[in-house]
């Protein structure tokens, strides 16, 4: 599906409901399949979700779950675990290009049986469920937080608990955050500190109902559409003023670039703001990756120069989307470079008639593009991306006045 995109007046205003965050979801997903009886609210509608919560209840013994990176690793660790249970784990072309060597070698470390279908230290991969003692595990904590937390979340079920020592730089600090604040709302004791991570035995969770909060990197796509339109003023629901996810950090840099906002009662509301712009944004979103391409674009859209760090993440993610937006903005005439682990964008923008985009098979890519359509009608190829996070997005654009036509 290909979706072209305008907007008549550059004038933003309304009110939208945004999906369960992806990663509160299928965290606490797993720990409900771990402990029967919790219940879970405003879940994800994100396909990626829905890959997971199909995976956890499938009897079969090949399990597909396409693109979805995290479900492949909290997978991972769940089937290691489950005793008597054998399956191979699979996904698209692009999962079996993922790498997951670090954590299969953390869970072969405390005993767990898995091979490999195909190419060393990828998927697909065969897992023989077995029980799990437990006990203390090196790992690098560079590479992704995912690993961390697909074992973190297995440790209250381990008999010894687990320990988690971790090398290096740990990357994503707020993802391992959320998944220790979320083991301790039902009653799981954790311990983080310096570079280790302790989750005690829980045979007993407090089975209450956890509601899951919207999703901040879904949020991400409004602030730079009230960043870049001529007024805005849009309410997002629902949102927490202390909220678990590292993408809350989303405030604190659109305030550099022109967005107010502020939360009452679980209503974010974003608004276009007369500021003074610095000529190039400076940031390390090494806690925060995923909103990366949004706040290049936005910067690009000002005509802002910026300078990330802390994107070393991006490589092996749905694509390499550093050099995806190296390739697109680069067509435009824009200054770029980017390293394994940065990104620079030079000051000025250049917007062309027909701008068509692809999208890489990335649903942040169609997304992070998609408000650039305030400055210049644009087309945005297969557009069905989206619903690997964010099903409602091109519906969702339409009621803040977007033009869309589908074809």
């Amino acid at each position: 599906m290909t979706v072209s995109l305008s907007h008549p007046s550059a004038k933003c205003n309304g009110k939208l409901r945004i999906t369960g965050s992806k990663s509160e979801t299928n965290r606490l997903l797993l720990l409900q399949a771990l402990f029967s009886g919790l219940s879970i609210e405003n879940t994800s509608e994100s396909d990626d979700s829905e890959v997971m919560q199909a995976a956890l209840k499938a009897k079969a013994e090949v399990i597909d779950v396409h693109h979805a990176g995290t479900a492949m690793r909290f997978l991972t660790a769940y089937f290691a675990h489950l005793e008597g249970r054998e399956v191979v784990l699979t996904g698209s072309q692009r999962m079996q290009e993922r790498p997951i060597k670090i954590l299969v070698e953390a869970l072969r470390s405390i005993g767990a049986s898995i091979a490999y279908e195909k190419e060393e230290g990828y998927p697909p991969i065969k897992i023989k469920g077995k029980k799990l003692a437990g006990g203390t595990v090196t790992l690098p904590a560079d590479v992704s937080s995912q690993y961390i937390s697909a074992l973190l979340l297995i440790g209250p079920v381990l008999e010894h608990g687990l320990q988690l020592d971790l090398v290096g730089k740990i990357t994503s600090i707020p993802y391992i955050n959320m998944t220790l604040s979320l083991l301790n709302n039902i009653g799981v004791q954790t311990e983080f500190k310096g570079q280790s991570i302790r989750v005690e035995p829980q045979k007993n969770p407090r089975l209450t109902t956890q509601i899951v909060e919207s999703d901040w990197s879904s949020a991400s796509y409004y602030f730079s559409i009230a960043a870049l339109a001529d007024e805005s003023e849009i309410h997002l629901s629902s949102y927490k003023e202390n909220s678990l996810q590292g993408d809350r950090v989303l405030r604190e840099i659109y305030s550099k670039l022109g967005v107010g906002s502020s939360i009452r009662g679980q209503t974010l509301t974003l608004k276009k703001e007369k500021v003074e712009i610095a000529d190039v944004l400076e940031w390390d979103l090494s806690k925060a990756p995923d909103i990366a391409q949004t706040i290049a674009l936005s910067c690009y859209g000002l005509g802002v120069g910026c300078k990330l760090r802390g994107l070393h993440t991006l490589k092996i993610k749905e694509t390499d989307r550093l050099e995806a937006l190296y390739n697109e903005l680069t067509k435009l005439g824009a200054e770029v470079k980017v390293t394994n682990e940065s990104l620079e964008l030079a000051a000025g923008s250049n917007f062309i008639a027909d701008w068509s985009i692809p999208t890489y098979n990335d649903h942040r890519m169609a997304m992070a593009f998609a408000p650039l359509a305030l400055k210049v009608p644009l087309t945005i190829e297969n557009a069905e991306v989206v619903s690997k996070s964010y099903p409602t997005f091109w519906e969702d654009l339409k009621k803040i006045n977007f033009k869309i036509n589908h074809r």
